[in-house]
């Protein structure tokens, strides 16, 4: 109930800003690639719950590889992370906090090992350790090692910090692409337990 607080209280402080910022990309996304502006994907969130994640659309409508599909836009787009504007819409009905694990494929919850699946006892966030300690530059099996130190230690104060660290990284438009791959690739299991 605290963090749905703290978050309720930072969307107060945040709408005057992200609004007006949000209407812009929203316009020029529409002369310049069309609609839909928005892009909604299944996610698994706390426990498991589906919900439908909307961010602003990176990539062209259709078929084929990521890279190939994904506009110049697009990738100011994403490398400072305006393209999870929209998410803050999940936030305030309270299916996505700030901070916390990342939201991924509801195929994927099958692939996880038992310790993984603990990602699943918090609400997941927009932003958290693994998107502070490298994004898409690291494995899967770090981000979810990462995402587990956040379940054991989630605190106001590890927020607060995650939030902060997350400007940076923003700013540094740093680990956005995977190794050979414009996102990260397909999550296929783990070889750990």
């Amino acid at each position: 109930m605290t963090k749905r607080f703290s978050d309720l209280i930072l969307l107060i402080f945040l709408i005057p800003i992200l609004a007006p910022l949000s209407l812009v990309i929203y316009l020029v996304l529409v002369v310049f690639l069309g609609t839909p502006v928005f892009f909604r994907q299944t996610r698994a969130g706390q426990n498991g719950e589906q919900f439908q994640l909307i961010k602003f659309r990176t990539m062209t409508v259709g078929n084929g590889p990521d890279s190939e599909r994904i506009t110049r836009l697009g990738k100011i787009l994403r490398a400072t992370s305006l393209d999870e504007l929209p998410s803050v819409w999940n936030v305030f009905k309270g299916e996505l906090s700030f901070v916390g694990p990342r939201p991924l494929l509801p195929e994927y919850t099958s692939l996880y090992n038992i310790e993984q699946k603990r990602r699943l006892d918090v609400k997941p966030g927009i932003t958290g350790l693994a998107q502070i300690s490298g994004r898409n530059s690291l494995s899967w099996d770090e981000k979810f090692v990462l995402d587990i130190e956040y379940v054991n230690n989630q605190s106001f104060i590890l927020d607060l910090k995650i939030l902060i660290q997350t400007a940076f990284v923003v700013i540094r438009c740093a680990g956005i692409s995977a190794t050979d791959h414009e996102t990260m690739p397909p999550f296929k299991g783990s070889k750990r337990t």
